[in-house]
């Protein structure tokens, strides 16, 4: 195999977890090697998923390889490529995504819905991720990152960015029309949420605590709804929509069940329910009357394919998105999980690696 490389050493520094359930350990593992296809890009930024931590603790009932270095928003320099790789060069900037590389020839792959191939590898789950300082992915997977766009603020873009753009498109939700967002001050919320307003939706957010709410309010969301503090949820949602109606669609970020069984009650007639957030062992249910006669839809929505992530970076790149994130080193990982099993991070947090 011919590969062009940059100077690329044989030892790198990484967090792995070696059995289902942790802990991490922070050591030296090789770097690993790309194949014909595939792309070694030296990871400057990870932006860290809960995702994350329900493969750590194997919360899912899909097998993960063990021992795993987790991570799927990497962002980065491409140091190497395989032989068959045509769409990038040295040097590029690039992003390893959650969908890691896929078969390509199945009849999902065919129809561009490559996040539903039965072989997907999955970056930080199936195949080791980006808590390391250097990743492989298949080319055609990866994603071209335009070399004025800052590295760190890009990284959350390629999971939860990419991830929310595609609910929303998936909702059918029109400019004009109202969206409810539940854990609108998360992660993937607080993107969610600038992406509707991009797209000229309204938005209610729904999540709990003060922290969360001036994060919403800075990033221009009309009305908070605190689920700590809201003695009737349903009805306020409904009151923030103009006519009381309830929202058009509602996005569904939280990791907890409740909310998920919640969303019929507020939605309105022929409105649009999209599950995104995975809670361990949850269930989605619905009253079939009220389902049946208001005519709602109930869907679940699971990342995007290359087309959505080409678009969820331009928003970005075009200054309509800034996703809020705090730096932190990548040994620091293990802290950012006991506070995300805690639900006090607002935003994002992303790990740089060390030199």
């Amino acid at each position: 195999m011919t590969i062009s490389e940059m100077t690329i050493p044989e030892m790198q520094w990484a967090q792995v977890a070696e059995k289902v359930g942790g802990p991490l350990v922070y050591k030296q593992i090789p770097v690993p090697k790309p194949g014909p296809d595939q792309v070694l890009v030296k990871i400057r930024y990870s932006g860290v998923c809960h995702t994350d931590l329900h493969a750590m603790m194997g919360h899912w009932p899909i097998p993960v390889k063990f021992p795993l270095v987790g991570g799927h928003e990497g962002a980065g320099v491409v140091v190497a490529k395989g032989a068959l790789v045509n769409g990038f060069e040295i040097g590029d900037h690039a992003g390893i995504k959650w969908i890691n590389g896929s078969c390509s020839e199945c009849e999902f792959c065919r129809q561009s819905d490559d996040p539903l191939c039965a072989n997907a590898q999955l970056s930080g789950y199936t195949v080791d991720g980006t808590f390391q300082q250097y990743a492989v992915g298949k080319a055609t997977h990866a994603s071209n990152i335009p070399k004025n766009v800052p590295l760190d603020a890009a990284a959350p873009v390629l999971c939860a960015g990419i991830t929310v753009y595609k609910g929303l498109k998936e909702s059918g939700v029109r400019p004009g029309q109202t969206v409810a967002i539940v854990g609108a001050g998360g992660g993937l919320g607080s993107l969610a949420q600038q992406y509707a307003k991009a797209m000229g939706v309204r938005v209610i957010a729904v999540d709990g605590g003060d922290d969360k709410k001036a994060m919403c309010e800075q990033l221009g969301t009309e009305t908070y709804v605190d689920f700590t503090k809201s003695k009737d949820l349903v009805a306020d949602v409904k009151a923030a929509t103009p006519d009381g109606l309830g929202a058009h669609a509602v996005i569904l970020l939280a990791v907890s069940e409740k909310p998920f069984q919640q969303a019929t009650e507020y939605v309105r007639s022929r409105g649009t329910i999209i599950a995104i957030g995975l809670p361990p062992d949850a269930f989605l249910k619905a009253p079939v009357l009220n389902t049946v006669v208001r005519m709602i839809s109930i869907k679940g929505s699971y990342v995007g394919n290359r087309q959505d992530g080409v678009e969820a970076l331009d928003f970005f790149a075009r200054g309509l998105i800034k996703a809020p994130f705090k730096l932190a080193p990548l040994k620091d990982l293990p802290k950012i999980f006991d506070l995300m099993e805690q639900g006090k991070i607002a935003g994002r947090y992303v790990l740089e690696m060390p030199e």
